[in-house]
């Protein structure tokens, strides 16, 4: 058994809280071939990412912000498939009031559908697309989250399914725990620790530290 000491739980929520891949993919693929780009290329590099980082790269003639309003409301509408992840509900049940938050890619309102739509509970701090200027690979989304919880980058531990969030995570200083819920275990090599699914996880408060095992 393998234990990890923090301060606060940092989780990303996409394919880590929410099951949400097959209308991410599905909206994605759409959106593909409505601008005549591959879809393999866009889900390639979608996961993880921000939207309008993703259309910034595959379509820097369009204008990113118009587009991602209106691919992210087609995706917070998507809602065939998306499910919550085993064992997230009962995990953050166990995690005490203001010791963990959201840290997303997605935009706030495409966030907090997911999450009322899984029916989880809305954490104290979330961290969305629109709160930062750089996005995932950038450390700056999960710097934030450790800010705003007032708890030192060292002393969080990020939940994470993509390499994006892996390589953000750790750029920032922060031990990371990855699923392989959207991603094979060979690309989140660079994480501390791989485990199968939420329910592996366990939380105690030991010495007003969060003692997590899986």
């Amino acid at each position: 058994m393998k234990t990890f000491s923090c301060s606060a739980i940092l989780f990303d929520l996409d394919g880590v809280l929410v099951d949400s891949t097959r209308s991410v993919d599905r909206q994605w693929r759409l959106w593909s071939n409505e601008h005549g780009i591959d879809p393999q290329k866009t889900v390639a590099i979608a996961h993880g990412r921000r939207t309008s980082e993703v259309i910034r790269i595959l379509t820097p003639h369009l204008p990113a912000e118009e587009e991602t309003i209106r691919l992210e409301a087609r995706e917070a509408a998507d809602r065939e498939g998306v499910e919550v992840m085993p064992g997230a509900a009962e995990l953050l049940h166990s995690i005490p009031h203001g010791r963990w938050s959201v840290v997303t890619s997605g935009t706030r309102r495409l966030a907090t559908s997911r999450l009322h739509l899984a029916n989880l509970p809305l954490p104290q701090v979330l961290i969305s697309a629109d709160d930062v200027v750089q996005g995932k690979p950038h450390p700056e989304p999960y710097l934030k989250g450790a800010q705003q919880l007032g708890v030192r980058p060292e002393d969080c531990l990020v939940i994470e399914d993509a390499p994006a969030g892996i390589q953000a995570a750790r750029a920032g200083g922060m031990k990371v725990i990855a699923l392989p819920s959207t991603f094979p275990a060979s690309e989140l090599r660079h994480a501390d620790a791989i485990a199968p699914s939420l329910s592996t996880l366990k939380v105690a408060l030991e010495n007003g530290k969060l003692a997590v095992r899986l």
